[in-house]
């Protein structure tokens, strides 16, 4: 690493899959004068922080993993947080990346200085400022909790709980517990809190499209052939991928696979739930893949046990003493569980950045977040993102994408540093050209199809999803385009 105030070559801020991966791709490229700054004291990022009853991952475990680091021990098909996040420890530690992180470094601010070409990073607690030559911004777009606009959220006398600040200390039994929310935590969550608490009523703004999930537990023969034939467990991967790829078809776009998607769904509540008016409570208004997709065995048998029960008329407000519903009724609450997902940056931006010419980039996107190929911005020169605008599948690993992200940010910072590079930034024709085809393609997806979820900000602009395939995702990043970019040496003179 570099001697104590000297610029690094890179800062990566956040030590979740994305600042790990990028660790680890960044070493075996050869460059290794980086840091990762982390803001808790344990790697992991949102498989940290969501520790929740039954937190686990609908994706694979063969899949919702890098292919740079496969695991051949998976216990199940399906991964819980907690296996999920010793995984991501065996990466730190077999790949040689923990002595790059500083724990307890929280970022207050970004800030490009053009005539030195160097980002300044500011941090929390009186922590002295770094400088470094490229900033990978891998924070993630699942770090902070969020809480619904409702009326009364602080006059609310009883007990609160977040699904991704989970409190272990809390004895659910016996208790009368209100969730908030049925998306992809609440699904997990609820079962669990059926097994224990006294009563759980659920309050349902919208239902989901839940498929069945079968979770098989791999067999020690499976393991040892993958230890013994790496080869075997990239072709497990490769079918997984192929599988979910091919879904896109049907939750991407409208078409007759949409409606096979719907009718499975359909098939599995019927089959789950007997009663004609909850299956209808429970029976989407709109078309498939328009909001996130739900997979669960567990979650409609608990809606239907003696101490549960789905309550969907709209929340007023909170009381001090629970929930009052817009018909007024008041529902008591010893504990509330907001299963409500996180602040997502659809409209700014983590932490302040400021790129050159003073310019502030949660002003520029407070119309909707946009980036060139989700990785760079107009502007912000030598500034890398993961999981950035318009990067999020809805069929496939997040992972996939973010592996591809990977590789293009790290070849770009790679060009900084052979060609002793002052600034690379993307140019904004380029940029406004490849949004504006974007979101010409997004009109035609099935989450722009008049549904509110997470995907969109307030007025429709949808800054989240990729509207294509994973293959065509990773193909527009296998490799960093020059003529992308504008690229001033040392000199200043900007090679063309």
């Amino acid at each position: 690493m570099s001697a104590p105030g000297k610029p690094l070559d890179v800062v990566i801020i956040g030590a979740g899959f994305a600042g790990i991966g990028t660790a680890i791709r960044l070493r075996q490229k050869g460059i290794t004068d980086f840091v990762i700054l982390e803001r808790d004291e344990r790697v992991g990022g949102t498989w940290r922080d969501n520790t929740y009853p039954g937190a686990a991952c609908d994706i694979p475990s063969r899949l919702y993993s890098y292919s740079f680091a496969p695991n051949p021990d998976w216990s199940h098909t399906y991964s819980g947080s907690a296996e999920i996040l010793r995984y991501i420890d065996s990466m730190v530690d077999g790949f040689g990346i923990r002595p790059h992180i500083r724990f307890g470094h929280t970022v207050t601010g970004l800030e490009f200085d053009e005539a030195l070409g160097l980002w300044t990073i500011r941090l929390a607690d009186g922590r002295p400022e770094l400088q470094a030559r490229s900033v990978v911004l891998a924070s993630g777009p699942l770090a902070n909790p969020g809480f619904p606009n409702i009326p009364g959220l602080d006059r609310y006398e009883g007990h609160r709980i977040h699904s991704a600040r989970w409190d272990h200390d809390y004895d659910f039994t016996g208790k009368k517990v209100a969730v908030i929310g049925t998306g992809a935590s609440a699904v997990q969550i609820i079962p669990e809190l059926v097994r224990k608490a006294g009563s759980v009523k659920v309050f349902q703004r919208t239902p989901g499209w839940v498929l069945p999930r079968v979770n098989r537990r791999t067999n020690g023969l499976t393991k040892q052939v993958y230890r013994q034939v790496p080869g075997a467990q990239s072709l497990a991967r490769e079918a997984w991928f192929w599988g979910h790829e091919s879904v896109a078809l049907g939750v991407v776009w409208k078409s007759p696979l949409t409606r096979v998607v719907e009718q499975v769904a359909l098939a599995h509540l019927r089959g789950q739930v007997r009663d004609p008016w909850l299956r209808r409570q429970l029976t989407p208004d709109f078309r498939a893949g328009c909001k996130r997709l739900l997979i669960s065995n567990d979650y409609y048998p608990a809606l239907q046990a003696e101490n549960c029960k789905l309550v969907t008329w709209p929340i007023a407000e909170l009381s001090p003493e629970g929930i009052r519903t817009a018909e007024g009724i008041e529902h008591r609450a010893d504990c509330i569980v907001f299963a409500t997902g996180f602040e997502i940056s659809k409209q700014g931006t983590p932490i302040p950045v400021v790129g050159r010419d003073g310019r502030v980039l949660a002003d520029e996107w407070r119309g909707g977040a946009y980036a060139f190929k989700s990785v760079t911005v107009a502007g912000y020169p030598n500034l890398f993102l993961t999981f950035g605008p318009n990067s999020g599948p809805g069929h496939n690993s997040a992972l996939v994408y973010m592996e591809a992200q990977i590789d293009y940010l790290t070849d770009a910072i790679g060009l900084i540093l052979d060609r002793d590079l002052r600034m690379l930034e993307p140019r904004r024709e380029r940029q406004d050209r490849y949004n504006a085809r974007l979101q010409r393609r997004l009109a035609a997806t099935t989450w722009n199809s008049g549904c509110r979820s997470w995907y969109l900000t307030e007025d429709g602009f949808n800054a989240t999803m990729y509207p294509g395939f994973g293959t065509q995702f990773a193909r527009q990043l296998a490799g960093v385009d020059l003529a992308d970019f504008e690229l001033t040496t040392r000199d200043t003179v900007v090679i063309r």
